[in-house]
């Protein structure tokens, strides 16, 4: 082969790859309807397609007229074989042409496709197509179609079926039509895995405690979902007992929670939040966003740092030194702590434990930039400006200066 075509018929092959493959899904062989039908004379009938698989997004179906002993030259089923994609059909591929019948006779019929049974009935009763989801009102000897769940009246309706309706128009002879319907499965939602159905998933997802802790439980939420999805099909997790379920959701959120960002986001948002109360002076709202990553097991120093000046602010001196001890166990060289742990000490009539504190660190900087004795001093304007007086906070700010 010359080396400019071979070259030409691999991009052919990777492009035909690329229009072919771009749904997740299968044709069902097993379940496609093929009928052999013998409309009499100037007659209607109907004929109902097998049931559709649960997932089916799409059919191709094709309807061609024989000549007596006539045999088809193909099935649809055999032809759809080379088309691995439903998409491909509707992008004027060699699949759209080759769908077609290659042998069909001289006769011809009209038909119609209706999405219920009672719709198909009444057709056949009067031949009127007014409720038909599609209507091929001019007579043909072949014709194939793909009918989809986004573009097409006749699969929006769930019933699972289509009812085909054909009128002869040989007036003398009785007409032999070969009607052929192949269902698309898409795999995700053969699973029962609806949109309507994720969204309940979703929806639960979001009242639990876990996900309430969030700003944004979205990604949360949908990685969830994935596990839940890839574990039972919809019917199985429906048909779970109200603790299976619970219990389904704490494990898919744990695994979820721990094994990405989102833990590490989380308890920042909520650090965060706490913050911002502290700073309006809702030191109640600001402690039980802080005791909820200490509960959680994710407290840093500076987290007990943070609910013990919380606690001092609302009085609760007993509850700061608590914290703040627990706060200088993972790091007892973070001056802060050492700073809030001597004003509990005085707060709560320990003076020689809270002098002891002062003293030994006077000589240093809290941070960077903010000396011990001026951290000090700010502290003590604070807690003046929330209530709380001490006479011997002239006592600590003299014993500074020496």
């Amino acid at each position: 082969m010359h080396k400019k075509n071979f070259i030409l018929l691999f991009l052919f092959l990777i492009t035909a790859n690329t229009v072919f493959s771009q749904k997740d899904g299968y044709w069902d062989k097993t379940r496609a309807t093929t009928e052999e039908i013998t409309v009499s004379a100037r007659d209607r009938i109907i004929i109902k397609t097998q049931d559709f698989p649960e997932g089916t997004t799409e059919v191709v179906y094709r309807i061609t007229l024989l000549d007596k002993n006539q045999q088809m030259a193909g099935s649809l089923v055999s032809v759809l074989k080379a088309i691995p994609d439903p998409t491909g059909i509707s992008q004027g591929s060699a699949g759209a042409v080759f769908i077609l019948s290659k042998i069909s006779g001289d006769d011809k019929c009209k038909y119609a496709v209706f999405s219920s049974a009672e719709l198909a009935a009444k057709y056949k009763e009067n031949g009127k197509t007014d409720n038909a989801c599609l209507v091929q009102d001019t007579p043909v000897s072949k014709d194939a179609k793909r009918l989809s769940t986004e573009k097409s009246a006749c699969m929006q309706s769930g019933s699972g079926n289509l009812w085909f309706g054909f009128e002869s128009k040989n007036w003398i002879m009785n007409q032999k039509i070969i009607l052929e319907v192949v269902p698309w499965v898409d795999n995700k939602l053969s699973r029962g895995w609806t949109l309507e159905n994720r969204k309940a998933i979703i929806d639960q997802c979001k009242t639990s405690n876990l996900a309430q802790k969030m700003t944004n439980s979205d990604d949360f939420c949908v990685c969830i979902l994935d596990k839940i999805q890839s574990k039972y099909t919809f019917k199985e997790f429906q048909k779970l007992l109200t603790v299976e379920r619970a219990k389904a959701f704490k494990d898919f959120g744990n695994s979820c929670f721990g094994e990405s960002s989102l833990s590490k986001s989380v308890y920042d948002d909520l650090r965060k939040q706490a913050a911002v109360l502290a700073k309006q002076g809702k030191q109640g709202e600001a402690i039980v966003k802080l005791a909820t990553i200490i509960n959680d097991g994710k407290a840093t120093a500076l987290d007990y740092n943070a609910i013990g000046s919380s606690y001092l602010l609302t009085k609760q001196y007993g509850k700061a030194i608590k914290f703040l001890k627990e706060g200088e166990k993972i790091d007892n060289t973070e001056l802060l702590i050492q700073l809030n742990l001597a004003h509990a000490y005085l707060l709560n009539d320990n003076y020689s434990s809270a002098k002891a504190i002062y003293k030994e660190y006077q000589s240093q900087n809290v941070t960077d930039s903010l000396s011990w004795t001026q951290k000090i001093k700010q502290d003590f304007a604070a807690f003046k400006k929330a209530g709380i007086t001490s006479s011997d906070f002239e006592r600590i700010l003299k014993l500074m200066e020496k």
